[in-house]
């Protein structure tokens, strides 16, 4: 498997595409799309792990295990670019509008 093909599988898994995982990663324009007959950079790679949330020896190929990485993720629930999941799954904004009442203690206003 290559390391393009793993991106595909945990992006899929984690609910985003490619494009996505790109532009979070913060990668030039179809970056990712060009692996597939050229090297990335350690740096890139390094970005699309933290993007995946997985190591990049599970990217290279290293290992088999895809596990999350031991970095704790920080996200802001009312930040509109991240796309929150569960389960590898969007979570639907209806549901997410939800979860910020209920963090607000049932309020609906700041």
């Amino acid at each position: 498997m290559t390391v393009l093909d793993r991106i595909k599988k945990v992006s899929k898994k984690r609910g985003f595409s490619l494009t996505q995982v790109n532009d979070k990663a913060n990668l030039g324009k179809n970056t990712i799309y060009s692996w597939k007959t050229k090297e990335p950079s350690i740096n890139n790679l390094k970005a699309v792990a933290d993007v995946l949330n997985v190591s990049v020896d599970y990217l290279l190929g290293k290992t088999d295990d895809n596990s999350i990485s031991k970095k704790p993720k920080h996200v802001d629930i009312a930040d509109d670019d991240v796309i929150m999941t569960f389960e590898g799954k969007p979570i639907p904004p209806e549901d997410l509008e939800l979860m910020k009442r209920l963090l607000r203690g049932g309020r609906n206003n700041d």
